[in-house]
C-alpha cells in the first residue's frame, strides 16, 4: 500500500486568506499536504511577502507545520495542534512562546492523527541516516509526508533566522544573515519533518528531501535542525487507514 492511503485529508482546513496579489500557493502536491510559498522565491528572488497566516488554519487536531517567520526574523513549528515561535532575544539568547499569531512567506504543513511507531536503529545517527532510513521505510511512494522523532539527542545544532531590518535577499546566504545558532547536549527532544524527493527549493534544500524542524522537551529551544547524534529516538510515519 502506497502512503497516499495513509494521510488525512486537510478537509476541514479553512481556505488561506489572500495576503498579497501576488500570492503563490501550490495547492494539493500530495495527498494530506498543503504547501504555500516556495523557499527559493524566498532565498533567491527576495519575496519576503507572507503567503499564509497561521490563525487561518481553523482545524487544528493533529497538525503539524513548520517555516520561518515573517521577514525571516524566527522560526515557525506546529506540532501536534501547537503552535511555536522562536525569535532571537537580548544577547543572544533564545525565545520561544506559543501563539498562531504569526505567518510566513513558505510554509508547509499536514494532519496526521495516527502514527506508525518505528524504533531506530543504533546505527541511525545524523540527519543524512534519518532521511536514506525513511527513504527506504517509504520507496513504494512519491508522495510527500509528514513524520516525527521523539527521544533524546546526544548533540544537535539548531539555528534560528534573525534578518536585519532592510536587508535585501538575492541568495541563501543572504537570507542566512543575522541567524544565530544554538547547540543542544543531552537532551530530550522532540523533531518534526517533512520528507519529499520532489519538492526541493519549495520547502526542502535543493540537496536535501528532508526539512526538519527541533524543540526541546521542556518547551524552551526551538529551531530549524542543521545537525544532529541520536542518542535513543523513535521514528513516526503516518499509520496506514
Amino acid at each position: 500500500m502506497t502512503l497516499k492511503k495513509q494521510f488525512i485529508t486537510l478537509l476541514a482546513f479553512s481556505a488561506l486568506s489572500c495576503l498579497s496579489p501576488k500570492k503563490e500557493t501550490f495547492k494539493d502536491h500530495a495527498p494530506g499536504i498543503r504547501v504555500v510559498g516556495a523557499m527559493r522565491n524566498v532565498m533567491h528572488k527576495g519575496d519576503m511577502t507572507d503567503k499564509v497566516a497561521l490563525d487561518t488554519i481553523s482545524s487544528r487536531k493533529g497538525l503539524y507545520g513548520l517555516g520561518p517567520l515573517s521577514h525571516l526574523k524566527g522560526e515557525l513549528l506546529i506540532n501536534n495542534g501547537k503552535s511555536y515561535i522562536s525569535k532571537v532575544s537580548e544577547n543572544w539568547g533564545m525565545e520561544v512562546t506559543q501563539s498562531y499569531k504569526a505567518a510566513s512567506p513558505f510554509f508547509v504543513y499536514a494532519k496526521v492523527e495516527e502514527w506508525e511507531e518505528i524504533i531506530l536503529p543504533h546505527t541511525i545517527t545524523t540527519i543524512k541516516d534519518v532521511e536514506k532510513f525513511i527513504e527506504e521505510k517509504t520507496s513504494k511512494t512519491t508522495a510527500a509526508f509528514a513524520f516525527k522523532l521523539e527521544g533524546e539527542v546526544a548533540y544537535a545544532r539548531i539555528h534560528v533566522l534573525n534578518l536585519p531590518e532592510g536587508t535585501k535577499v538575492s541568495s541563501p546566504s543572504e537570507a542566512h544573515q543575522g541567524q544565530i545558532d544554538y547547540e543542544i547536549k543531552d537532551e530530550e527532544a522532540e523533531i518534526v519533518g517533512f520528507y519529499s524527493t520532489s519538492h526541493q527549493g519549495v520547502f526542502t534544500h535543493h540537496d536535501s528531501n528532508v526539512h526538519m524542524h527541533l524543540i526541546t522537551a521542556n518547551e524552551r529551544k526551538m529551531g530549524h535542525l542543521d545537525d544532529l547524534r541520536i542518542k535513543k529516538m523513535k521514528l513516526y510515519l503516518p499509520a496506514e487507514s
